[in-house]
């Protein structure tokens, strides 16, 4: 029975839409009468499970009412013309978004761009300061250095000035004490040649004091005798020759073998002897 009925009112409504022409309104309201209508149905059966008591449904008489076409068209354009503001509407509001969005996107760029240009300059910088932290150390290690090796330097300026002093020293006291023993030497050497002449010389009865008599002698390094010449006579020809042989007669001076050639070639490869009746002298 309730299919029956719902038949019975679409008909009715196409029938309406079809000799009235206002399918709109009518699609509306029959739709909307429709839905209510099954609310009801379903109610009425959900009812008449629990009570077993048939309730008859209400019966929703609509109301059509003719429209003026020109009345409808101009409601039709209004919709339009709302639809389309609605729309405009809808698009400004969408470019404001997407323009706010941009502009937040811009911001959000800028900001980026900052965070980064600020993260490259304190990069940057603490590369700058690690440079001149570096460059400062070395500076000081290099000073540092500099001074070390001005100390090295002077220590060992010193040391040499202390080696050199010191050599001096040694030299100085070295030739001292070369000079004290050539001087000994030739002292010794002089002596012993003088003692050997004066333990053969023979004064000769026409000696007198204040003779003097000068020979020159020529001698090896091995004390052998050269040559023997008067440089200076006495006046005398016996004192002169008694001279003269006595040193023929002490030669060889092997006493002078044991000198330094050196010694011997400065003092006693020419050697002067003084003769005197008083004593033999050098």
């Amino acid at each position: 029975m309730i299919y029956s009925v719902l038949d019975q009112m679409n008909s009715f409504y196409h029938n309406l839409i079809i000799y009235n022409g206002y399918p709109l309104s009518v699609i509306i309201a029959v739709s909307f009468h429709s839905l209510l209508l099954a609310f009801l149905i379903w109610l009425q059966s959900n009812a008449n499970e629990q009570s077993l008591e048939l309730v008859q449904p209400t019966i929703i008489k609509a109301l059509f009412i003719d429209e003026n076409p020109q009345v409808r068209n101009q409601r039709v354009m209004e919709q339009q013309r709302i639809a389309r503001m609605q729309l405009e509407e809808q698009n400004r509001i969408l470019q404001e978004r997407e323009t706010e969005q941009e502009m937040e996107r811009e911001r959000q760029r800028q900001e980026d761009e900052q965070q980064r240009a600020a993260l490259r300059e304190r990069a940057e910088l603490e590369r700058l300061q690690r440079e001149e932290e570096l460059e400062r150390q070395q500076q000081e290690r290099e000073e540092s250095e500099k001074r070390e090796l001005a100390k090295r330097e002077e220590l060992e300026r010193q040391q040499e000035a202390e080696r050199n002093r010191q050599l001096e020293e040694n030299a100085a006291e070295a030739q001292a004490e070369a000079a004290r023993t050539e001087f000994e030497l030739v002292q010794s050497a002089t002596a012993i040649i003088q003692q050997a002449v004066q333990q053969v010389w023979n004064r000769p009865p026409s000696a007198r004091n204040g003779m003097r008599a000068i020979l020159q002698i020529q001698m090896l390094p091995t004390g052998e005798l050269l040559d023997v010449r008067i440089t200076q006579t006495s006046g005398d020809a016996a004192f002169d020759r008694a001279s003269e042989n006595a040193v023929y007669s002490a030669a060889p001076f092997t006493e002078l073998r044991d000198l330094p050639i050196n010694i011997f070639n400065a003092n006693f490869r020419t050697l002067s002897l003084i003769f005197q009746p008083e004593d033999l002298l050098n």
